[in-house]
């Protein structure tokens, strides 16, 4: 969607006139729907005067044409700035700029990650190459007009206010520099050579125009190369009531047409394949032509496929198959053919980094697809802020008018087939009554252990098969190793037990990446994946007391955000927040409990509840 598009003289008299940031105001409220905060403005006007400066001389043609916030068609992605024109060989070009007001950072050991200033605190964001490559991996991945060859786009950034450090253009980020040239507040010239370069002559052709009007469609090379990926990776394979949903999924969205939208609600258990059929679907829509996205709100289980899928724990091209589930806030109607929604029951309310931004993820991710299918658990919600439930769903399709379909799993494939396990862990956790009352005909692992320490020891020995066991904990220990990377988390002495949480730029591949094992990981780093064999070390959130299991919400780290602000809430509704945070304790402790496909081993800090737990076996 084009926002502000001139010719390069012109665009220099916006800048002449000091009207550059009126205008681009007006603009993005007019065509976008915006409003525009002073911040903003301000960024726009310092930011395009250095621009303006970059493209002065002749070196780039004077014909050439300019565009402002430019929207990619269907997404919410802006394009800070784009020159187009042809090149010396009569190439049809666009160069597309990053722009950036930093004046410091600091590395990460995330792949495209650094820190930075941003609202007012230093926070992780990703590397400006990385912004610029991954826009016009978007466009070549899915806009007809780049991935045939009509259009070639150059990405590069620039950060007019940064001396160079060694740290922003480190060794580290060399793959995305190189992908997506950098610029800083020195290389002026050399970014003037770069666009000139490209755009050495001007645009008659109204380049920009024929990018916004091409058709959105994935490429067949993007398409192929999921459809490889795939094939013959035993991670998804699908068998019984997963082929049968996957195939009732496909036909729905294949019958679907203009106009009358469609919402598939997919029930299922841990372990009963949602995420399977889910990449499945993924790769088979877009080997077929359709517009399809794989969502989540959580972080691991994107990080986690994505890298299943390509090989390599390193953004790259199909990194824009797989989104947040607040990527939708300012999407088209009907942008995407089918939008397949993963851990719905993780879906929140508000989207963005301060959780300002939009009004319900539901709403949007329906509003954005012509079919939405939603895979979710109603007894996996862990966070305050957890708003996905099939109630909500099925509202906000009757909003819509859509037209909706109840789809269930029922065969268990975790714990070793055994939807007896899952009934067990519902018994004993209180969350409801079944007549499981012991594993004594269920064929599963399960052992308690009154030492964490022969429990990790054990964990150990079972990840050496197929890198396949890990431990993980109740949020109930701060993570110090996250600024402190040589103190220990979670230490239980009398057991001469300590482990760190997950490393932090291990983030959502935790659960796949060599040696990770060695760490602890939390509910973030495993929901919606699973293990072989899990070891599970119950906080003192969860305790008996006088013959009854109780939660204890006061027992959580002050750095687990999933009941942030619960004191604030008991002085309004005391009884409502209870009810709430015992939910939410038991559901994360089922969730951990039902990560292990062959086994899990459990230690309980609170003695009274490992003795529970082995009487119930």
């Amino acid at each position: 969607m084009i926002v502000y598009k001139k010719k390069k003289s012109e665009f220099l008299v916006d800048i002449d006139t000091g009207e550059i940031g009126d205008i681009v105001s007006k603009a993005v409220t007019s065509v976008l729907g915006m409003r525009v905060g002073p911040s903003e403005k301000k960024s726009w006007e310092n930011s395009l005067e250095y621009m303006g400066q970059v493209l002065a001389p002749d070196e780039v043609s004077p014909e050439s044409l300019v565009a402002i916030e430019y929207r990619i068609p269907r997404t919410s992605n802006r394009i800070d700035f784009l020159v187009s024109g042809k090149g010396a060989d009569g190439s049809t070009n666009i160069v597309i700029v990053e722009l950036k007001q930093w004046s410091s950072a600091e590395k990460t050991a995330e792949d495209g990650i650094v820190r930075t200033a941003l609202g007012g605190r230093i926070r992780s964001t990703t590397h400006p190459s990385y912004q610029a490559w991954s826009y016009a991996s978007l466009l070549s991945g899915f806009n007809e007009a780049v991935h045939s060859g009509e259009i070639d786009v150059y990405p590069c950034a620039y950060l007019h206010n940064y001396k160079r450090d060694g740290i922003i253009d480190d060794g580290f980020y060399k793959d995305h520099i190189t992908n997506a040239p950098l610029y800083c507040k020195a290389d002026r010239k050399e970014l003037r050579s770069f666009i000139g370069e490209k755009v050495q002559s001007g645009d008659q052709d109204d380049i920009i125009s024929k990018l916004d009007s091409s058709a959105i469609m994935p490429s067949k090379v993007l398409a192929e190369h999921v459809g490889k990926m795939l094939r013959g990776n035993k991670e998804f394979v699908m068998i019984d009531t997963q082929k049968i949903v996957y195939e009732r999924a496909m036909s729905f969205v294949n019958s679907s047409t203009d106009g009358k939208k469609k919402v598939l609600l997919v029930q299922g258990g841990p372990g009963t394949g949602k995420s399977v059929i889910a990449v499945n679907l993924l790769a088979k829509l877009t080997n077929t032509g359709k517009m399809a996205q794989y969502v989540t709100k959580n972080a691991a289980p994107r990080e986690v496929y994505h890298s299943l899928l390509s090989g390599t724990f390193k953004k790259n091209e199909i990194s824009n198959l797989f989104k947040s589930s607040g990527s939708y806030v300012e999407s088209e109607f009907d942008a995407y053919d089918a939008l397949i929604v993963d851990e719905a029951h993780r879906l929140n309310a508000k989207s963005g980094l301060y959780s300002n931004m939009g009004e319900n993820q539901i709403k949007e991710l329906i509003h954005s697809s012509k079919v939405a299918i939603f895979f979710i658990d109603d007894a996996q919600r862990i966070h305050f802020k957890d708003i996905g439930s099939s109630d909500e769903i099925r509202k906000w399709a009757k909003e819509f008018e859509a037209d909706i379909e109840e789809l269930e799993l029922t065969s268990q494939f975790r714990c070793s087939g055994s939807d007896g396990y899952l009934a067990w862990i519902d018994h004993v956790l209180g969350i409801r009554e079944t007549a499981n009352y012991d594993l004594s005909e269920i064929n599963y692992d399960f052992q308690v252990f009154d030492s964490p320490a022969t429990m990790r020891d054990e964990i150990f020995e079972r990840n050496k098969d197929n890198n396949k066991s890990r431990l993980v904990a109740g949020y109930c220990w701060d993570w110090v190793s996250k600024k402190d990377s040589k103190a220990n988390d979670i230490t239980l002495p009398p057991f001469d037990f300590s482990m760190q949480w997950n490393l932090a730029e291990d983030k959502g591949t935790w659960m796949i990446k060599e040696n990770s094992v060695e760490q602890i990981g939390c509910i973030h780093t495993c929901q919606g994946l699973e293990l072989d064999y899990v070891g599970v070390v119950i906080g003192p959130d969860l305790q008996m007391k006088n013959g009854q299991l109780v939660t204890d919400p006061s027992s959580r780290s002050k750095n687990d955000r999933s009941i942030f602000g619960w004191k604030k809430q008991m002085k309004t509704d005391p009884e409502g927040t209870l009810k709430k945070l015992d939910e939410i304790i038991r559901n994360t402790y089922r969730t951990l409990m039902t990560r292990g496909m062959k086994g899990c081993y459990v230690h309980a800090v609170d003695k009274e509840l490992n003795e529970y737990l082995r009487s119930k076996l």
